[in-house]
């Protein structure tokens, strides 16, 4: 009797991604299947061999593979010990179906990047509250897919400044409630993607970063205030107290806790 696999699964709540799949199988082997949406796979530990469209490929911790929608295939460990991987499939509102046949020709992608930008993906994914971090990060990574398959990138390249200063304007509005790229894209009448290039090269980093930055500066306001930590984490738009406590120590240096408790002390002259 094989090992049992260590499998997690879930379905986030970012458009455009109907599962994430992380599993670290010893010696399962699949059969031929399809899905119906594109599967984008990356390694970390082992190799994956699987047949495509009559041919064989494999996948190693250094390269991404992208397997499109309705295409057969089948997948197993190139070795005795097995492999792990982190899977997305994302649906064809962010690659259509009518590039499948490119990535039929060519299902992996030698892009370190790409890989990076990827892994970045999952690391969003798996913290609630993260869901603007992770809509930027997918249309990052939709963008270099879709660079990939059709040969060339996806973005245009003129500067956006009225964009970028837009996007600012609304995410200053409701940077306690949230909103989704979706919806400042249908406001601002221009693509998600375009929102994240151009807010990046105007002022330096993604919009996630610019809400969390204004999030922790109000939560800083709070605490000062004697507010309690529970009440500052809702009021400062965090999901939870340790979303919170966790990009307040990457920001300030310390935790939400001590930093209250050293509220009103000023040093002697």
């Amino acid at each position: 009797m094989g090992a049992r696999p260590d499998i997690t699964a879930w379905r986030p709540d970012v458009e455009g991604i109907d599962e994430v799949f992380h599993a670290h199988f010893a010696d399962h082997t699949y059969p031929m299947h399809t899905h119906d949406a594109w599967t984008l796979l990356i390694v970390d530990e082992g190799m994956v061999r699987y047949d495509l469209d009559r041919h064989e490929h494999g996948s190693t911790c250094s390269e991404v593979t992208l397997l499109p929608p309705h295409v057969p295939h089948n997948g197993g460990a190139a070795s005795p010990d097995g492999f792990r991987k982190r899977v997305l499939y994302l649906d064809t509102t962010r690659l259509g179906a009518d590039l499948a046949g490119r990535a039929v020709a060519r299902p992996v992608l030698r892009d370190p990047r790409l890989r990076h930008r990827v892994h970045q993906l999952h690391v969003a994914l798996q913290h609630p509250g993260e869901e603007l971090e992770a809509e930027s990060r997918l249309a990052l990574v939709s963008e270099r897919l879709a660079g990939h398959l059709v040969g060339g990138p996806a973005a245009p390249r003129e500067a956006g400044r009225r964009v970028a200063y837009a996007l600012r304007d609304l995410l200053d509005e409701r940077f306690v409630e949230g909103l989704t790229l979706r919806d400042a894209a249908e406001r601002l009448d221009t693509h998600h993607t375009h929102l994240v290039r151009a807010f990046g090269r105007e002022f330096g980093i993604a919009p996630h970063q610019y809400v969390t930055g204004r999030r922790v500066d109000l939560a800083r306001r709070l605490l000062l205030s004697g507010m309690r930590l529970p009440d500052v984490a809702v009021s400062a738009g965090f999901y939870d107290q340790p979303h919170l406590s966790r990009h307040f120590k990457r920001v300030v240096g310390t935790s939400p806790g001590h930093y209250a408790r050293t509220g009103g002390v000023c040093p002697s002259a």
